[in-house]
């Protein structure tokens, strides 16, 4: 498995066009729509992260247990994992397990699609239906592009097993090859319809093409002609042998992600019960640029989660220590240099575009930076313990996640913080343990020292000063 700088640059492209799409179309969004269909766009979003706790955790045990099988496993096991040579020249993978873990992720994708159109058509448009009921700007609009937001979010959870397979065999070159296809289609699709004026079916129709071309793309990225006639000649194992080994830890991954989900999305949900639509559109919209600098912080390590995973079954700690304390530098200073430019620019740049939806206060702005900072920090330090194939963590989010939604509520209910409450109720609860509880449990796991982190930064340094000569 060869993952290099040049993979690292592709993601860096694909999230760049990713930003670059957003701030093509932001404008338009902002200056053609009013505060309430911002809000409503917002709240679409919002959904949408709610569909990926469908999968309940699986996504990632998969892909972690496809960079397994390549990495030359004969078994999965339920916890820890087979140590194999550390030459890759010896690598040869068991078809028949690969066999088995596709067709089980294709039965468990399957039936959880039909799981969420069975959702979103019922208790989801009950909500939706709920939210209009104030809403000033045509119903017709909101209800054609949720429908379209239903067979979307179906479609691509019943194909979500592609980015396990392109993600665990370590492809990350090609798939952000195929992210910044499908990114194109969609900012040409969406610009073209958001000019004829329609709006939130405009987004909604381009993000359905573009999860279509990707995920035809992807399809044919992976199963080449090799690996289909592998796969025919080999004699898949049971589902059952395979569904025994991976649903203990991805049930506790499925609960962490509920955690998770009520931590960083319960906030725009209980909110939008309480706020008007223009609060939510403000909060929406800066928690959206706040993503962006989440995503672009988190990349580094993201795209050598596979090679780690490689590593951990080499039983390699010092290269697993390297690629995470380097990663944690980026994670930093992106959001440091990415914060200040989103607090002292960010009101400037709506303005000048004529945005009819502003960022939030920033002093509210400021606290959301330090809760997306530590949640990107914690979420990094997760995935580092998730390669040991242990789930140490899926009690502390479920309990900080049900706190959030606690707190939330009570503060709603009985104070007069407002929208406030959306930013300091998840500080308070994240600071309280899990900010700082599980990078410690990997600087422990990997022997962190002072030392290495100097290290380094050194060797960081003198790469830079030979870049420049």
């Amino acid at each position: 498995m060869h993952i290099t700088k040049k993979d690292v640059l592709w993601n860096y492209a694909a999230t760049f066009l990713f930003i670059a799409g957003g701030a093509l179309l932001l404008p338009f969004i902002l200056h053609k729509m009013p505060a309430e269909k911002v809000g409503i766009w917002s709240i679409f979003t919002m959904i949408t992260s709610f569909v990926g706790l469908i999968d309940f955790g699986f996504n990632p045990s998969f892909t972690r247990n496809v960079t397994y099988v390549f990495s030359g496993v004969r078994s999965l096991k339920q916890t820890g994992h087979e140590a194999v040579d550390q030459s890759e020249s010896n690598i040869i993978v068991d078809y028949g397990l690969l066999g088995g873990l596709i067709q089980s992720m294709r039965w468990f994708y399957s039936r959880m699609s039909i799981v969420v159109l069975l959702l979103l058509t019922t208790l989801g448009t009950y909500y939706i239906h709920t939210l209009l009921k104030n809403y000033k700007e045509p119903h017709l609009e909101v209800y054609v592009a949720w429908g379209l937001l239903i067979v979307i979010n179906t479609y691509n959870l019943y194909t979500l097993y592609y980015d396990s397979l392109l993600q665990g065999k370590g492809l990350i070159k090609r798939s952000k090859q195929i992210v910044i296809i499908g990114q194109s289609v969609y900012l040409i699709i969406a610009s073209v319809l958001i000019l004829k004026g329609f709006g939130l079916i405009a987004i909604v129709s381009a993000q359905a093409s573009s999860v279509v071309i990707v995920r035809t793309l992807s399809y044919h990225t992976f199963f080449t002609a090799s690996i289909k006639q592998a796969l025919r000649n080999a004699v898949p194992r049971p589902n059952y042998e395979i569904f025994h080994a991976i649903y203990p830890n991805a049930l506790k991954i499925g609960l962490t992600s509920l955690g998770g989900f009520m931590i960083t999305r319960s906030a725009m949900f209980i909110g939008s019960l309480y706020l008007s639509l223009e609060q939510i559109a403000s909060y929406g919209i800066t928690m959206q640029l706040i993503g962006v600098i989440s995503t672009l912080a988190g990349i580094y390590t993201a795209t050598y989660q596979p090679k780690i995973v490689q590593f951990r079954v080499e039983q390699n700690l010092e290269a697993i220590k390297s690629l995470y304390l380097k990663g944690q530098l980026v994670l930093f200073f992106t959001f440091v240099t990415g914060g200040c430019g989103l607090l002292f620019f960010g009101p400037w740049v709506l303005h000048l575009i004529g945005s009819k939806t502003q960022l939030m206060y920033f002093a509210i702005s400021l606290i959301a930076l330090v809760v997306s900072f530590e949640e990107s920090n914690l979420g990094t330090a997760g995935n580092i313990l998730l390669t040991k194939n242990e789930v140490p963590f899926f009690k502390a989010s479920l309990i900080s996640g049900a706190f959030i939604v606690l707190g939330l509520i009570l503060s709603f209910n009985f104070s007069n913080l407002g929208i406030y409450s959306l930013v300091l109720i998840p500080l308070i609860v994240d600071i309280a343990y899990q900010a700082w509880k599980w990078p410690y449990e990997v600087s422990k796991d990997l022997r962190i020292t002072y030392d290495d982190i100097f290290i380094i930064l050194r060797s960081i340094i003198n790469h830079c000063k030979l870049a420049t000569k």
